[in-house]
């Protein structure tokens, strides 16, 4: 066919295939434009899942006459006005697609009054026409209804699922929005059923409320508060406890500058945060909202706006990695409410038959038992100012048992004094507002753990490898070990670039000998051809290390003192993410007098 210029009709229903997938988008693209117009209150009332009628009512700036017609025109918007507005986009719409391309695909009218106006006034398109305005009775605020959604696109309208599913996307939708702005009231009817009803929240435990109702009592109810912030980047929000793990990626929401993304960087970095304190395969749950410079990103990178552009994404990745890495670390023994607690137990008892990685007997090796030697050998030659490993040595080929030196019960200790080992593998503790049950070998796993973890840091040993190994990478890949080889050298790589598309591997770190060193460096250079940046290397080591540690930690059945048990509770009060062994397994629970006295039914 000839070269032509397209009917504006298929012109729009191109841009309506962009905007407008089901019912969920037109909400999204109409509450956006509610809250780009300052409301404060949002309602959304739907019938049959929003594929009959679509309202949104809002208490925003409303839109002038004069201007009505053009708010249904394609690209025009009055949240840009130049490129400079563009590169620092603070809104969430801004390419003025929307209205026009929802209007195309839908019967559609628009009723809107401004605060200077006497009374509102509503517009909407008549086989593709717009009629002059006309005055109508409205409130300060816009209302858009959307009827018969497809109606002039059968092909469209058929791949709508049942009005229930269709309802569920656009709650779904709402409550991403809703926790993006918890200044804003946002109301949601169903079939004149009033489903979602969420006044503004603008003290601390009102937005905690909030997000109960959204993620459930659970959630909230096992977070950490987050706050941390640089020159340029703050993150703020809550962490889900790693013990309240799930197994899928679904209570995961992440804000930048008050718009919600999927992004993959932000997701691996998060990941990568938690990487030491989940059960393999578990997802991490959170709540967390990104602010920079909006010059520093790019917002138009994707047709619904759910990924970005960074200017410095390894700044991005690493900021909000080590910032879930902090704030994870300090999970710990205190006086406050920590430990596994009662759901978490009901879940083990819901748990399938199948075993997962923590439960099989850990696989026999020399390089994990030589790690840990190394690590003894370490603390012998390496001087005073080297923490000690806390264990005792094997003998007679008996695992090592906990050092007894520093059993001393603190006036206010968390986990309080031992007074019973229970069936070999359990501590029971008493302390002043209850008992503590601590599981022995995963609460040393994690203390050894900690501490290899800090007498390793630094300390990248190279093993030269008899025959250099050929690494055949392509030229973006070598270009990469080239840019990167003061970084790859740290680590104790010596990589050499002998062709296009070739390097020569000619040394490894020490604790990854006999590892698959190659493999490793092919994957590390392709997450630094794609992302910039990889911890592969780190995240490798420290797998090796807590293998070292789970072998090296007291077994059950192993008798311990009433010395050696207070000793475990004084390290463990003492040691980062304290909270899960090294497999993410709890380490310990609490129950106070007054759940005991609840489950004997005492003072009813």
């Amino acid at each position: 066919m000839p070269i032509r210029v397209l009917p504006e009709e298929l012109i729009d229903q191109i841009a309506a295939g962009e905007v407008v997938e089901r019912p969920a988008s037109v909400v999204k693209e109409l509450v956006e434009n509610a809250l780009d117009a300052g409301a404060r209150r949002v309602e959304v009332e739907l019938e049959a899942g929003g594929a009959a009628s679509i309202r949104v009512r809002d208490d925003g700036r409303g839109i002038v006459p004069a201007e009505l017609a053009l708010a249904l025109a394609r690209h025009a918007t009055s949240k840009i006005t130049s490129l400079a507005d563009l590169e620092r986009v603070r809104s969430l719409g801004f390419r003025g697609e929307a209205l026009p391309s929802i209007a195309s695909v839908a019967r559609f009218t628009l009723t809107t009054r401004a605060p200077d106006e006497p009374h509102g006034w509503a517009i909407e398109p008549r086989d593709g026409v717009l009629t002059p305005p006309r005055p109508a009775a409205h409130p300060f605020g816009t209302t858009v209804e959307v009827r018969d959604l497809f109606f002039n696109v059968p092909a469209r309208r058929k791949f709508l699922r049942a009005p229930q599913t269709e309802f569920q996307h656009v709650q779904r939708v709402l409550e991403r929005l809703a926790l993006s702005r918890f200044d804003v009231a946002f109301r949601l009817e169903h079939q004149g059923r009033r489903v979602l009803d969420l006044p503004c929240a603008d003290s601390a435990p009102e937005r905690l409320a909030r997000v109960a109702e959204v993620t459930g009592e659970d959630f909230a109810a096992h977070v950490l508060e987050v706050d941390h912030a640089t020159q340029s980047l703050r993150m703020h929000g809550w962490l889900g406890l790693p013990t309240f793990s799930r197994g899928q990626s679904d209570l995961q929401f992440v804000y930048l500058n008050g718009r919600p993304l999927k992004d993959k960087l932000l997701a691996s970095a998060v990941r990568l945060g938690y990487q030491d304190v989940l059960f393999h395969g578990r997802f991490p749950a959170y709540l967390i909202y990104l602010e920079l410079d909006p010059a520093l990103v790019d917002v138009n990178a994707h047709p619904q706006k759910l990924e970005v552009r960074f200017r410095d994404p390894r700044a991005i990745h690493d900021f909000l990695f080590r910032t879930v890495e902090r704030a994870l670390a300090g999970t710990r023994p205190t006086d406050g409410e920590g430990g596994a607690t009662a759901w978490l137990v009901e879940a083990a008892n819901r748990a399938s038959a199948h075993r997962p990685a923590w439960q099989r007997p850990p696989a026999q090796g020399a390089l994990r038992w030589s790690i840990a030697a190394d690590a003894r050998a370490a603390v012998r030659d390496g001087g005073a100012d080297v923490p000690p490993v806390p264990v005792s040595p094997a003998t007679d080929g008996e695992p090592a048992t906990l050092a007894a030196d520093d059993a001393t019960v603190p006036g206010h200790a968390p986990l309080g004094q031992a007074i019973a080992q229970l069936h070999g593998a359990y501590v029971l503790a008493e302390t002043a507002q209850g008992l503590v049950l601590v599981d022995m070998h995963a609460a040393h796993e994690r203390i050894l753990y900690e501490r290899l973890k800090k007498l390793l840091r630094g300390e990248r040993h190279s093993q030269p490898l008899l025959l250099p190994d050929t690494l055949r990478v392509g030229p973006a890949r070598a270009d990469a070990a080239e840019a990167h080889h003061a970084e790859f050298a740290a680590l104790g790589f010596d990589l050499g670039r002998i062709g296009p598309g070739e390097l020569a591997m000619r040394a490894v770190p020490a604790l990854l000998a006999g590892y698959a060193p190659a493999a490793l460096v092919v994957d590390v250079l392709g997450d630094l051809v794609e992302q910039g940046l990889s911890h592969r290397v780190e995240a490798a080591i420290d797998r090796h290390l807590a293998t070292a540690a789970c072998q090296a930690a007291v077994r059950v059945h192993r008798k311990l003192s009433v010395p050696e048990m207070d000793a475990l509770l004084r390290e463990m009060e003492r040691t980062d993410r304290a909270d899960q062994c090294n497999h993410g397994r709890p380490t310990w629970v609490r129950l106070s007098l007054a759940d005991l006295d609840r489950l004997f039914l005492r003072g009813r």
